[in-house]
């Protein structure tokens, strides 16, 4: 009997390598001093970079490979495992190493609320009360219960998005098989 191998796992240096990426982007950001808030274009690049040049690299990467080393054969459905297991890896990777990031530089989360609340305090009608209450829901969702978990529904519905897109451009099914 052959012995294969699943596309999550011939995945995994895939999702190792970009979920090590994102934290690296994370730490050069903070020792640059970038404000997405202050300057668009470095929040632009990070969300271009985060929720698609990378994705679509990645995920195409894991699905050539996996094709590779399925004799040339892909299907649209281990595809779409190989693009999915790549983006839940990596975000789980990136927000637990988040999550640890502002554990040991706490003065990282508080130049992000700083930064976050002077521009909504530039928001046209926001008074002091509301201020308080949009920085306290920062505070919240910043919590890693909560980031932890909406990281990774989000970057695994992305990469099911982007793994679709992929699918059926790599798909190659085997006449063999049934």
């Amino acid at each position: 009997m052959e012995k294969t191998t699943s596309p999550g796992k011939a995945s995994l240096q895939y999702a190792l390598i970009f979920g090590v990426l994102m934290i690296l982007e994370l730490v050069i950001g903070y020792s640059l001093d970038l404000n997405a808030q202050a300057d668009p274009v470095a929040g632009i690049v990070m969300n271009l970079l985060n929720f698609l040049i990378l994705p679509v690299t990645f995920i195409s990467l894991a699905c050539n490979h996996y094709k590779k080393i399925n004799g040339g054969y892909i299907s649209f459905g281990q595809s779409i495992k190989c693009g999915v297991s790549v983006t839940a890896l990596a975000a789980l990777i990136f927000s637990v190493l988040n999550a640890l990031f502002y554990v040991i530089l706490p003065e990282a989360k508080e130049k992000v609320l700083l930064q976050q609340k002077e521009a909504l305090a530039q928001q046209p009608g926001m008074t002091s009360e509301t201020l308080k209450q949009a920085v306290s829901g920062i505070e919240f969702f910043m919590q890693p219960y909560i980031t932890i978990p909406f990281t990774i529904i989000m970057f695994t519905f992305v990469g099911l998005i982007i793994s679709l897109i992929v699918g059926a451009i790599v798909k190659k099914d085997n006449p063999g098989a049934f």
